[in-house]
């Protein structure tokens, strides 16, 4: 159980309820950037991404008067918002499109490292997204909260509403899966 001075947001999340724009702007250039990182790396696309963002801050608007401070954190609860909207994004997909529209990471392109490096790393790229899209949702999001999101174990477990136990499971499946997926295929560096 979170005290409400333990949290960083609930000053805002009060001033939210109480109708202030401003404290909205403010929690939202805090946690956007965070947000659609999740958001992209769930749903692949930035269009599909920012669209979940969106209505992931307009129901912290609507609901920031129901929050009960001390029961997790807002940012965790802002996490689980945003996962929740893109599950209903995913269901309505099938695996294929997440693979399909997924888009590469910027440095696919970086001219610095040279044509044939790029699309070696962009190959790469490629092999890792449609693994991570092949994993089981539960298992591709404990990933991309801990991994790409930097989030502790603990906060991430609060964002599935599982145990740190479960959540431990999760990641040690689609660790087991990305390695058997990576390694049985061959990288572009070593083919001839």
């Amino acid at each position: 159980m979170q005290s409400q001075a333990d949290d960083p947001d609930a000053d805002l999340v009060a001033a939210i309820a109480r109708g202030e724009r401003a404290a909205m702007a403010t929690l939202m250039n805090r946690h956007l950037g965070r947000l659609h990182g999740l958001c992209q790396r769930l749903l692949g696309t930035g269009a599909e991404a920012d669209d979940a963002v969106q209505e992931t801050f307009l129901q912290a608007w609507r609901r920031a008067h129901r929050w009960r401070p001390g029961e997790a954190r807002f940012a965790t609860w802002l996490h689980t918002v945003a996962i929740n909207r893109c599950r209903d994004r995913l269901r309505r997909r099938t695996r294929e499109d997440i693979r399909d529209d997924i888009e590469p990471d910027e440095v696919a392109g970086d001219p610095a490292i040279g044509p044939e490096a790029s699309l070696a790393r962009e190959q790469s790229q490629r092999q890792v997204r449609a693994a991570l899209a092949e994993l089981p949702e539960r298992q591709r999001e404990a990933l991309i909260l801990c991994l790409h999101q930097g989030m502790a174990q603990s906060e991430a477990a609060a964002v599935l509403g599982i145990s740190e136990h479960a959540l431990e499971s999760l990641l040690a499946r689609a660790r087991r899966h990305l390695r058997r997926r990576l390694l049985d295929e061959p990288h572009p560096e070593m083919q001839p």
